[in-house]
């Protein structure tokens, strides 16, 4: 069994083995699955989100990505 302690702030350390076991990194989001007195830790899947921009290509030329590369 793996342990982590808990932290006054309610936070804990991920273990290392339970990070490579679940394929995680920084950035990652966690899923918690409460089942009864127990808890299941997975990697979330992404969230697919609609793009509302995905249909305006009017500043989509070469020299509007490097007009506006920097902001």
């Amino acid at each position: 069994m793996i342990s982590s302690r808990l932290t006054s702030k309610a936070q804990t350390t991920v273990p290392l083995a339970v990070r490579n076991a679940l394929g995680v990194g920084p950035g990652d989001d966690l899923a918690y699955e409460i089942m009864g007195d127990s808890v299941r830790l997975t990697k979330a899947r992404p969230v697919e989100r609609d793009d509302p921009f995905v249909h305006f290509d009017e500043w989509a030329t070469e020299a509007d990505a490097r007009a506006y590369a920097d902001l």
